[in-house]
């Protein structure tokens, strides 16, 4: 064989693994799909190699050139935008200029992007707030947090509680304009997780006096006990979040250990003496039988305790939410969980939905069947445009 054909054929096999992405025959709109598969395939084995090489963790590098989406706080006609702070925490506020004798609803923001990467000013989420503000005549308050590799759990759950105590107080709601009666808290994905996480965590805090009116969680991640979950098995390789990356993104939230990582991918990092937990995230009874599609649950393998008691934040109820007694999850205020068909973490949030039913809480749970993990970021899909429409119709009929 000649060295042309040879450089042909590593050319075509290299190319034939960039664009092969195997999708369901239910798949929305494959062909961009598949072009999506591969610009973010080959980012993160850019990525990857440049970790390798030395030159920074690979979440930095991508977080580097996401930076370059990052809009500056320009206000408009209709809207006041700003940077500010809460309690040293760096947030964005978007303030509708429409006059009224009433107080605004407030809605909190957290951005999603696996603990990792993301940002309050990246154009998408700017873009998503702005949408909000003018369609519900609220302000919105879009919040960062600091990011892995260089924190990790508790830390990020820390700085987005922190924040949203401080827009809590009834000083800061009265200088915004803000109903204290009509308050709520959102975020997708990581964001989601966090959401979740800080509406728990305000049931019992004394220093609260103002309860949320409203969650609503956007595909959130709520559990990192069980990566075996109907969800898990069918979107192994689904862009843009595959398996291999979203377990990367889980474990490098409470540690850089790789062998942690591991263990998740193996499901094998729980000890035996956390047992009882898998019955807050045994999806055989919290799944509707349309959500387990023939998929018989495998009791839980355990791992040894050294992981765990090394880094134990991962069985922590502010980082899985799903891991809450019914006695908390009771006192929740009203909720709007979303979740796509084609996603990792489906099933999170449908245990999520079916837990807060038994509990008591009102629940809404809307599912976008083509749709997949992080559509908030990807135009061009119209699964995209009906998942912000139920998005922000429901905040508007229940904030």
């Amino acid at each position: 064989m000649g060295k042309k054909t040879t450089v042909l054929l590593v050319l075509g096999v290299f190319t034939a693994y960039r664009v092969y992405t195997p999708l369901p025959d239910t798949a929305e709109e494959p062909w961009k799909l598949t072009c999506l598969s591969v610009m973010l395939k080959t980012a993160i084995d850019l990525a990857t190699v440049a970790e390798l090489v030395g030159i920074g963790h690979c979440m930095s590098i991508i977080m580097f050139f996401l930076r370059l989406q990052d809009v500056s706080p320009t206000s408009e006609e209709n809207i006041t935008v700003m940077d500010t702070t809460f309690n040293s925490v760096p947030v964005r506020i978007y303030i509708p200029n429409r006059k009224s004798e009433a107080l605004k609803r407030g809605l909190f923001y957290i951005h999603g992007g696996g603990w990792s990467i993301g940002s309050n000013a990246n154009f998408h989420y700017d873009s998503l707030s702005r949408q909000t503000a003018k369609r519900l005549d609220a302000v919105v308050v879009s919040t960062n947090y600091r990011l892995v590799p260089k924190y990790h759990f508790p830390t990020q759950f820390e700085g987005v509680y922190k924040s949203l105590k401080w827009f809590l107080r009834r000083d800061v709601l009265k200088r915004y304009g803000v109903d204290p009666k009509r308050i709520g808290v959102s975020g997708d994905s990581a964001g989601g997780n966090l959401a979740a996480a800080v509406s728990q965590q305000l049931i019992d805090d004394p220093d609260i006096k103002i309860r949320l009116k409203i969650q609503s969680l956007i595909y959130p991640v709520l559990q990192t006990l069980d990566l075996e979950t109907p969800s898990y098995r069918e979107n192994v390789h689904f862009p843009p979040l595959p398996k291999s990356l979203l377990l990367r993104f889980l474990s490098e939230y409470f540690t850089m250990d790789r062998a942690f990582e591991k263990a998740m991918f193996f499901n094998q990092h729980v000890p035996v003496e956390s047992a009882h937990l898998f019955k807050f995230v045994n999806w055989s009874s919290l799944l509707p039988e349309n959500f387990k599609k023939g998929h018989f649950y495998n009791s839980p393998t355990y791992g040894t305790s050294e992981l765990a008691k090394k880094y134990p934040g991962f069985l922590d109820v502010r980082a899985a939410p799903l891991l809450a007694d019914d006695n908390k999850l009771c006192g929740l205020p009203v909720t709007c969980v979303i979740t796509c068909e084609h996603d990792l973490v489906r099933d999170d949030g449908i245990m999520y939905v079916t837990r807060l039913q038994n509990a008591g809480v009102r629940v809404t749970h809307k599912h976008i069947e083509d749709g997949f993990h992080g559509l908030l970021f990807f135009y061009g899909f119209k699964s995209k445009y009906r998942l912000e429409n139920e998005y922000l119709s429901w905040l508007s009929e229940n904030l």
